[in-house]
């Protein structure tokens, strides 16, 4: 047993593949550890089906999950690393999966991960994942960082274990608290400040003016750039992650896929008294299109996405007012 329920009340076909997501965590969390050794995982493999690049890890660590679940309650298997949904033997189950996120950091040794989300298995493939997130029946991700956790959610709270690196076994930790009311700090990659709509300059700008400014509190600003990574730091201590569309070609619906980044750390935030939306609509209700559909992504303390999302239900040339008397980045 590579992972402890210790309690939970969960189907014995959900047990069992969560127990296979595990063991494959953990050899997945031993080869990081020793990457430079016996090769680089950071080596690049390429581009998937979307286009983005490939790393060895990101390969590698698809393959050991499909083959892990090959002969489990799963039926089909939807990755990000995969143009299509791969579909085994009979079972009532469908797992998608971003086997290896943020894999820009191997070689800087930044905290990395895998998503997935689980749902009952529908008439057919396409079906079982271009649904409501709501329909989830489970989701939760690995990070492979200073220590190794699993965080999940089986749609009543959010739980989480940390791996001993002897016993290679996932040991369950108590549950992560509800996230704060109120936090001070934010997580966006400004360095994309020119292209975001005017709604987001607006919030954005008046964090960065601060005690001066109409929040009247100073904030701090984090980005990770692996959304792992910034999930776990939300969940543990709270804040706002924003991830928005912008007028550049490719980004116009964002850049992170729904159905198996989004969905699953929508489903794990919610859960955590948070919310989850693409700037103004719920994530967990909206329908993708397309196996790999992006979407903006805003998500973290309730009150903050709240706000973002009033942002955006301002009249565009009320929007454009805004933000032309707190545009602080103008030159």
């Amino acid at each position: 047993m590579t992972l402890e329920l210790n309690g939970l009340s969960i189907p014995a076909d959900l047990a069992d593949v969560m127990e296979r997501l595990a063991r494959v965590g953990a050899d997945l969390a031993r080869m990081i550890a020793r990457n430079g050794i016996e090769g680089d995982l950071a080596a690049s493999a390429g581009v998937n089906s979307d286009g983005d690049g490939q790393k060895a890890l990101d390969v590698i660590a698809d393959e050991a999950f499909m083959a892990a679940l090959k002969d489990s309650a799963v039926t089909h298997y939807a990755s990000e690393e995969q143009e299509e949904v791969v579909s085994f033997g009979p079972g009532r189950l469908a797992l998608a999966i971003d086997p290896l996120d943020g894999s820009s950091n191997i070689d800087v040794n930044v905290s990395i991960g895998t998503i997935f989300s689980i749902f009952p298995a529908a008439d057919t493939p396409e079906a079982s994942f271009l649904r409501p997130g709501t329909e989830q029946i489970a989701a939760g991700y690995i990070i492979y960082g200073p220590k190794c956790a699993l965080v999940a959610s089986f749609g009543a709270g959010v739980h989480e274990w940390v791996l001993d690196p002897v016993t290679q076994t996932f040991r369950r930790i108590a549950d992560p608290k509800p996230l704060p009311a109120e936090t001070s700090e934010y997580a966006i990659n400004a360095s994309n400040y020119r292209h975001w709509p005017a709604p987001v300059r607006a919030f954005i700008d008046d964090m960065v003016a601060g005690a001066e400014g109409p929040r009247g509190r100073n904030f701090n600003m984090r980005w990770v750039a692996s959304l792992v990574a910034e999930t776990h730091r939300i969940l543990t201590r709270g804040g706002v992650f924003l991830y928005p569309s912008d007028d550049r070609k490719g980004y116009e619906r964002g850049r992170l896929r729904h159905v198996y980044e989004c969905a699953p750390i929508a489903f794990l935030i919610t859960q955590a008294g948070g919310g989850a939306t693409d700037g103004s609509d719920p994530i967990l209700t909206a329908l993708p299109d397309r196996l790999h559909a992006r979407t903006p992504f805003i998500f973290g303390t309730a009150a903050k996405v709240a706000r973002v999302a009033a942002y955006h239900d301002l009249p565009e040339d009320e929007a454009s007012a805004l933000f032309s008397s707190r545009g602080l980045f103008r030159s």
